[in-house]
């Protein structure tokens, strides 16, 4: 028995974070699954190669989106396709979504309950590695201002500490 086509979960619109992004089209439960990040499956050796290609990249043109995503121990998938739109999914420091693997697909995942119309955003957790070439733009009151997962905060905020005292003691 059919009870009709399913409502889509999302739309995508112009986003304040950065440029586009996924909005919720209905009100979504805690735990609901949204939307799948796909694209292609990859091995690690070139998920590398083509992260470095793209920071590059990104440091000649300003640009910089690499939309790799662990999958498991030996690939990636490269959401970098016009058919994934979950790539737009926007970086928060307070996000309402976390990506989980469910049979080897990845999937974004409510973490709380979404109000139709809201942006729908994870923490991309990135390493700090390269922090200073990711600011965050989320404007949550919790902002650590650059895109790092939430682990490496204390971490970095030493650091930035420790940074605004040398430049303070530099200007004086």
């Amino acid at each position: 028995m059919s009870t009709g086509p399913q409502q889509l979960l999302y739309s995508i619109r112009q986003s304040s974070i950065h440029s586009r992004g996924v909005f919720a089209a209905r009100d979504v439960k805690k735990g609901e699954r949204i939307i799948e990040y796909i694209g292609e499956r990859i091995t690690k050796a070139e998920s590398e190669r083509r992260a470095s290609v793209r920071m590059d990249e990104a440091a000649k043109d300003g640009g910089g989106a690499v939309y790799i995503f662990t999958l498991n121990k030996r690939y990636d998938i490269d959401g970098n396709v016009e058919w994934n739109p979950a790539r737009l999914i926007n970086h928060s420091c307070n996000p309402n979504c976390e990506a989980n693997i469910f049979r080897g697909r990845i999937w974004i995942v409510a973490r709380r309950a979404i109000p139709a119309g809201t942006e729908l955003s994870y923490d991309y957790g990135f390493d700090l590695d390269s922090w200073q070439e990711h600011p965050c733009l989320c404007q949550e009151d919790n902002c650590i201002g650059y895109i790092v997962a939430r682990q490496h905060w204390p971490k970095l905020r030493r650091f930035l500490r420790e940074r605004n005292l040398d430049q303070g003691t530099a200007q004086e």
